[in-house]
Order: C-alpha cells, then sequence, then structure tokens
C-alpha cells in the first residue's frame, strides 16, 4: 500500500512531465519535426510554404527536400522556381553540397 507521500511524489513526477511535454522539452526521435514544432514554424520555413511542404529546418530536412522535390504535386513552375531558390540558400546556410544545376534537372526523365 502507498504511503501518503509516495502518492504526493507520483502526482507531482506526472504534473511535471506534462509540463516538459507541453513546452516542447520532449526529446525528437532523428529529425522529424513533431506536429506541434511544424505548426509553429513561419511560412518562409518551407520550401513550398504555400502548402507547407518540405520544411528546411536543419541540414537533413534540406537533403530530403531535395531527394523529394519531384514529388510535390499541384505546383506551378514559377513556385518551383521560389522553392529552389529557398532550398539552395538552406543548402548554403547549413553546409549542404547541391549537384544539381536547377530544379528541372531533378525532374529529367521522371514522369510529372
Amino acid at each position: 500500500m502507498a504511503t501518503h507521500r509516495q502518492k504526493l511524489a507520483a502526482r507531482t513526477n506526472v504534473t511535471s512531465a506534462r509540463r516538459a511535454s507541453h513546452a516542447g522539452a520532449a526529446p525528437k526521435r532523428g529529425n522529424e519535426l513533431r506536429e506541434l514544432d511544424r505548426n509553429q514554424l513561419g511560412s518562409e520555413r518551407f520550401a513550398f510554404p504555400a502548402e507547407r511542404k518540405e520544411p528546411l529546418t536543419d541540414a537533413s530536412h534540406v537533403r530530403n527536400a531535395i531527394a523529394r522535390f519531384d514529388q510535390v504535386e499541384g505546383v506551378s513552375d514559377a513556385e518551383r522556381d521560389r522553392a529552389w531558390r529557398r532550398i539552395r540558400a538552406a543548402a548554403k546556410r547549413h553546409g549542404v553540397e547541391i549537384e544539381a544545376r536547377g530544379w528541372r534537372q531533378l525532374m529529367a526523365g521522371k514522369k510529372s
């Protein structure tokens, strides 16, 4: 049977854990963004801000945005141009080298 002190300590621990998880202190798994973090990002942190697709928050997300660039559907060539400029700027900021000379080179040979 638990004592009064043990019950009080358990309640305190649960309260602290809830507070920490709501404050964003919970650790992320790998490089994925938690939904709360993703929702709090400004539109300028995405390659495609209107669709809020392909976040550019760190080097691994930049590499992922490059790899999945051809998979984004429902965007115009002008939007792709602007997204490619954002990706290039983020790649420079995070030290990611890009071999492709442009987004059209990424799309070459792929169904779009």
